[in-house]
């Protein structure tokens, strides 16, 4: 039995990332103070994988305009991460930060290692900027996710932030309704 990591902080982390050219450093003190989102794969060089971090990449200047980063996660190397960049036309549009997690630290801080493997999940977590994980998304390794439904929900989750208060409905779109909790509205919606 798991126990939800929902309104969590996350845990301490250092990992070198590839981004931009560079090698960085990334941890658990520089991405406070903005929206994040963990986007965990299992392995570079693979057949999924690319699709999705290829997706993010095309929606990566809408992510920045709401001021959201995103961090590319797998257990391979930022030293992997660079020549999969470099040998891959979709992987080489990427802007993003592709952290390498070879000890599975992160990549365990978040519950998503698949021990026996020494891979990911497919695991999604957007983080607000005091450090709180706010949404989690977990999908099977033959199941691809989609960059416009993150954003929806990216949207929601910092309309909430915002608006104290009130909550986004199912399929909410940004400038929609949305609904104020109260007793009043308990059985008529």
């Amino acid at each position: 039995m798991s126990v939800s990591l929902i309104n969590t902080d996350i845990k301490p982390f250092k990992a070198t990332a590839f981004h931009q050219g560079k090698f960085v450093e990334v941890s658990d003190a520089s991405v406070k103070g903005k929206w994040s989102v963990f986007f965990f794969y299992p392995a570079d060089f693979t057949f999924v994988c690319p699709t999705e971090l290829g997706d993010l990449a095309d929606h990566y200047a809408t992510f920045r305009d709401l001021g959201v980063e995103i961090y590319g996660v797998s257990t391979d190397t930022h030293f992997t991460h660079k020549a999969w960049h470099d040998t891959s036309e979709t992987i080489g549009k990427i802007q993003y930060p592709l952290i390498g997690d070879p000890t599975g630290t992160l990549t365990r801080n978040f519950g998503v290692m698949i021990e026996e493997a020494g891979l990911a999940e497919r695991g999604t977590f957007v983080v607000d900027p005091q450090g709180k994980i706010q949404i989690i998304e977990i999908n099977a390794g033959g199941i691809g996710r989609n960059a416009e439904e993150l954003l929806r929900k990216v949207k929601a989750a910092q309309y909430v932030a915002s608006h104290p208060g009130e909550v986004c409905p199912a399929k909410w779109q940004e400038g929609a309704s949305t609904l104020a909790p109260s007793l009043d509205l308990v059985g008529k919606i």
